[in-house]
């Protein structure tokens, strides 16, 4: 089946040798630069990668994303393609739940299925069609490994010792990329890059991490801003909103194992089985074109 990279090329007009068909979507504002490589091999150096997401000379996004032929495991595993995930500097990372839906979406329009199983470096991941252009995902497990992160020491993963004003006593979660929760009494108090950004850069975590500023509306619903690495404050993090739902029942704040979960740019499902998340919620195109990349062997 031609998939929606082979449609832009069948159109008027013949694609340079160096010109890279790309998608832009977005999950809730959560924007990303989609290319296939299952077929065209030619990879992006890490300048690439930063030029392309830069909105002032590149495209724009917050993360670039490659759809891959699975690898052994995945095709053992029954994923029909794979995903890597890219950072606004170039760094390569495991999860995002917002991009795993949008590159799900295209996947599961091209295939015309309603279910498939999706390779990245986080797992294999179960992703639904659940609307017209809606996406569920299961991600985890949700795991507290002090060494996943890593942090440069053992600590007390539902109690980090490390703390700026209101952000007390947070809770460190791994789903494929590092995330530390601190739950408050109002979100709307909290100037994010203020009170996130010293604890994203303490010694304690030498990778960086994800930094969840939470607050817990009623038994169900929690609102929820994301202080991401390398140091952005998203319109949406799905897979901050699953380490935020699944925080505040290991904290004894919540019984319910269904969330609505609050971001600045709109709500996501959240249902917790076990330390397994399901997330729901919507996608969205953007544009579509061409960026001139240089033809190498391998990502930097």
């Amino acid at each position: 089946m031609m998939n929606a990279f082979t449609k832009m090329n069948s159109g008027k007009g013949r694609q340079g040798a160096n010109e890279r068909p790309f998608i832009k979507m977005h999950g809730l504002r959560n924007h990303f630069v989609i290319f296939d490589r299952r077929v065209d091999r030619r990879a992006f150096t890490r300048e690439d990668i930063v030029r392309i997401c830069d909105p002032a000379i590149g495209v724009g996004g917050e993360q670039l994303l490659t759809i891959e032929p699975p690898g052994p495991e995945g095709r053992a595993g029954g994923a029909i393609a794979g995903m890597r995930i890219f950072n606004v500097d170039g760094r390569e990372v495991s999860a995002c739940g917002n991009a795993t839906r949008c590159v799900a979406h295209l996947l599961l329009q091209e295939s015309g299925a309603h279910r498939l199983i999706l390779e990245t470096r986080g797992g294999l991941l179960e992703c639904r069609q659940t609307g017209p252009m809606e996406v569920s995902v299961k991600l985890g497990p949700i795991g507290w490994n002090w060494r996943n992160f890593p942090l440069s020491r053992e600590v007390d993963m539902f109690d980090l010792p490390v703390e700026n004003g209101p952000l007390r006593h947070g809770t460190a979660l791994w789903i494929g990329n590092p995330h530390a929760v601190f739950f408050v009494e109002r979100l709307e108090d909290i100037d994010l890059p203020t009170m996130a950004a010293p604890i994203q850069n303490d010694p304690l975590f030498p990778e960086g991490i994800n930094i969840g500023v939470a607050e817990l509306v009623d038994e169900t619903t929690i609102r929820l801003a994301v202080w991401e690495r390398p140091g952005i404050a998203t319109q949406a993090c799905g897979t901050g909103a699953c380490v935020a739902a699944f925080a505040a029942r290991k904290k004894g704040l919540s019984r319910s194992q269904r969330f609505t979960v609050h971001l600045p740019a709109g709500p996501l499902t959240i249902e917790l089985d076990g330390n397994m998340a399901t997330m729901s919620g919507p996608v969205a195109y953007c544009c579509r074109g061409f960026v001139v990349a240089k033809p190498v062997d391998e990502f930097a």
